[in-house]
Formats: structure tokens, C-alpha cells, sequence
């Protein structure tokens, strides 16, 4: 029988990937969204820090679980050297408070217009908070490092993934598939630390 981790995310993309993720590792806990338990509640993401903000919406769907719950909760987002690492933390919501992903993305584009190709370097970060009935906080880290294109390329992912091109690729996160991405990426990586984690527990 398996036991349940209620995701911190109203982001339907966010929550299939993990689902999937788990669903690869053939571990006995399933994945459910915050709708399960009435819808994830609104937080101020103010912390400053990706572990900062996934702690905050961790905590804040926790109040919302039964008591034997498990809650995780995923903070991410992109990192550009040559824009002293925004848009960062403010990633889904770089051209403002609701702007979706195309928005962001048209932005972060402008933003690097003139940036030459050899320094167009970035990173995704993942972190990841566990929060479990008995005081358990466990927080869990990943990164991804490339590079950003010029133009929108693949229909796959979500969010900066048209733009983003992992080391060691000629192809971004949005053409290279869900399978070969999952593998790579920053929440990928966080999430094989965590994996490790639930076997032993």
C-alpha cells in the first residue's frame, strides 16, 4: 500500500512531471496535488530564496493536510550570470504578478537581445522541502547549467524551456522530451536525492 506526499503546487505541468518522476522509480508513495485538499492556499512568496519560498508553501498546504500527511513542496527557477541571476526566485513572475509563461519568457529574451552567444550561460535550481507528521523538514537541491538561445525552439516542457539549452545539447528542454529532460534536469536531480532519502526511510 502506498503512502501519499500531497504536492505545494497549483501548477498542473509541475505536478504531471513529478508524477511521472515518482511513477519511474517504482517507489510506494504517490504523488497528489493541493486539490486534493481543497486547492493550494496563497503565499506570499516573499522568503528570498528558492529553500525560503518552498518551506513557505510547504508549510503553508501542511496546515491544510491530515496530520499523518506528508506535504513536498518544489521552488525553482532560472538563473542568468549575465543578469546577476535573475530572474531567479521571481522566475513565474518575471514580467509581473501573473504573467504567464510566454510573457516571461519574451521578456527574459529582450533582456539578453544583445548579449553575445558565449555568455548567455545559466542554470536552473530545483529545491525541494519535505515536510512529515512527526517535526520531519528535509530539504533537497539541483541544478542544471546551459545556456540561453535566441529564439523559442519545441513545443515540450513549460516555462523557460523553449529557451534553455543544457550542456552537452543542441536542443533545449522543450524539444528533447520528457524523458531524456527528467533525467538531466534540476529537478531531476533534486529529485533522485530525495528518492534516496524515501528508500530509507
Amino acid at each position: 500500500m502506498s503512502q501519499t506526499i500531497y504536492l505545494a503546487t497549483g501548477n498542473a505541468h509541475k505536478l504531471r512531471e513529478l508524477q511521472q518522476m515518482f511513477a519511474a522509480a517504482n517507489l510506494p508513495w504517490a504523488i497528489e496535488g493541493a486539490a486534493a485538499l481543497g486547492g493550494m492556499p496563497e503565499v506570499d512568496e516573499n522568503a528570498g530564496t528558492f529553500s525560503g519560498n518552498a518551506l513557505l508553501k510547504a508549510r503553508a498546504l501542511q496546515e491544510r493536510a491530515p496530520k499523518e500527511a506528508w506535504v513536498l513542496a518544489d521552488d525553482s527557477g532560472l538563473e542568468v550570470s549575465v543578469l546577476g541571476g535573475a530572474p531567479g526566485v521571481h522566475s513565474a513572475r518575471y514580467a509581473g504578478v501573473g504573467a504567464k509563461d510566454g510573457a516571461n519568457t519574451e521578456k527574459l529574451l529582450r533582456a539578453l537581445e544583445i548579449i553575445p552567444d558565449g555568455v548567455r550561460v545559466a542554470r536552473f535550481v530545483c529545491v525541494l522541502a519535505l515536510l512529515g507528521p512527526k517535526g520531519e523538514e528535509k530539504i533537497f537541491e539541483g541544478e542544471c547549467r546551459g545556456r540561453i538561445g535566441r529564439t523559442l525552439a519545441g513545443g515540450g516542457g513549460f516555462g523557460y524551456d523553449p529557451v534553455f539549452f543544457p550542456d552537452g545539447f543542441e536542443k533545449t528542454f522543450a524539444e528533447i522530451g520528457d524523458d531524456v529532460k527528467n533525467k538531466i534536469s534540476h529537478r531531476g536531480t533534486a529529485l533522485k536525492k530525495l528518492f534516496a532519502w524515501l528508500r530509507g526511510q
